[in-house]
């Protein structure tokens, strides 16, 4: 893979831990971003990793006005908020056989490929977390062995550059291929709905969901709403890491309901101190992905009839922090009471 090129365009939290780990295990990649103090940090002092791994590593960053050339892959790190503008900006530093693989939150390859065709569009799924201490500073907030990232391929990638991605991101942690990409999609767009979403709500972290009461009863009517909805719409919930998560907490009677609530601390217990990423878009002032996350399974339960009331209010509480309406606090999760 010496000869060719590849970046990580937006190289916040997530992406430096990955390029960092890339970088560390033998490959080359650029960190690109738009935070200068943190680009200055990262060339002056490497990527420090934190956390459930400690080491620090000398890495090529970046901003954007720095780009040069042409890439092969370009692994997409940012918010969905301006994936028209950012991707038709990546479009021209992108190699003609090249691809953009997104690794962000939602539903994003279909908005991707009608800008860049489906033949340059490849959607991973990231099953770990990360939050950005400071300047080239991150820590790895997932336990080592829970590390992996699901990938498939939309129509026209060839068997050689899908495995030439899967190699990149395997110089990080494992790689699953998803033949049901949608299907992998809408599982994770369940975690992060519900543990991101209700996160952010209390202002605090996976763990904090799983261990309030009143969260975990939440949780659940969460999942079975994003399950409801995603198979509405036609998917098919593939596995996380191994689990069938339907199977696990979708429920139609208390009984089971009672059971998947217990069960929430044992499955996340991997992730508890995953902070979401929109709760730190919040403490730093900046509008978070709402609508690409919690907000998409709200669209697409309208679409297909689907009453979607537990992740209706997770955007009207998550709009009103940001809005500066209410604290970041685990307060918040009272303002649910009437839905249980």
């Amino acid at each position: 893979m010496s000869n060719k090129r590849y970046c990580i365009y937006g190289a916040g939290s997530l992406g430096t831990v990955l390029g960092a780990f890339i970088t560390k295990n033998g490959g080359s990649i650029d960190l690109i971003n738009r935070n200068l103090s943190h680009v200055a940090a990262l060339q002056r002092k490497g990527a420090r990793i934190k956390g459930s791994v400690e080491f620090c590593v000398p890495v090529e960053a970046y901003t954007p006005d720095d780009m040069a050339g042409k890439y092969d892959i370009i692994l997409l790190m940012t918010k969905q908020l301006y994936n028209y503008e950012v991707v038709s900006f990546l479009s021209d530093y992108l190699c003609d056989d090249g691809v953009i693989v997104t690794l962000q939150n939602g539903l994003p390859e279909p908005g991707i490929a009608q800008i860049v065709g489906t033949n340059r569009t490849v959607g991973c799924v990231v099953e770990w977390g990360a939050t950005l201490s400071c300047p080239g500073e991150c820590i790895l907030t997932s336990d080592p062995d829970s590390l992996s990232f699901h990938m498939g391929k939309m129509e026209g990638i060839s068997d050689e550059r899908f495995k030439e991605v899967k190699e990149l991101l395997e110089l990080m942690c494992p790689v699953h291929e998803e033949s049901n990409l949608i299907g992998a999609r809408w599982s994770k767009l369940l975690i992060n709905a519900t543990f991101s979403g209700l996160g952010t709500v209390m202002g605090g972290v996976f763990g904090d969901v799983c261990e309030d009461k009143i969260a975990r009863k939440i949780a659940v009517r969460c999942m079975k709403e994003c399950i409801d909805v995603g198979r509405a719409a036609g998917a098919k919930f593939a596995p996380v890491q191994g689990k069938n998560i339907t199977a696990l907490f979708y429920y139609r009677n208390g009984l089971k309901r009672a059971f998947a609530e217990m069960l929430v601390p044992v499955a996340m217990r991997k992730h508890y101190d995953i902070e979401p990423s929109m709760l730190q878009d919040l403490k730093n002032g900046k509008p978070c992905e709402i609508d690409a996350i919690n907000g998409i399974v709200c669209e697409w339960g309208k679409k297909c009839g689907v009453p979607t009331p537990v992740n209706d209010k997770i955007v009207e509480v998550v709009k009103m922090e940001q809005k500066g309406e209410l604290k970041l606090e685990r307060a918040n999760i009272a303002l649910f009471k009437e839905l249980l």
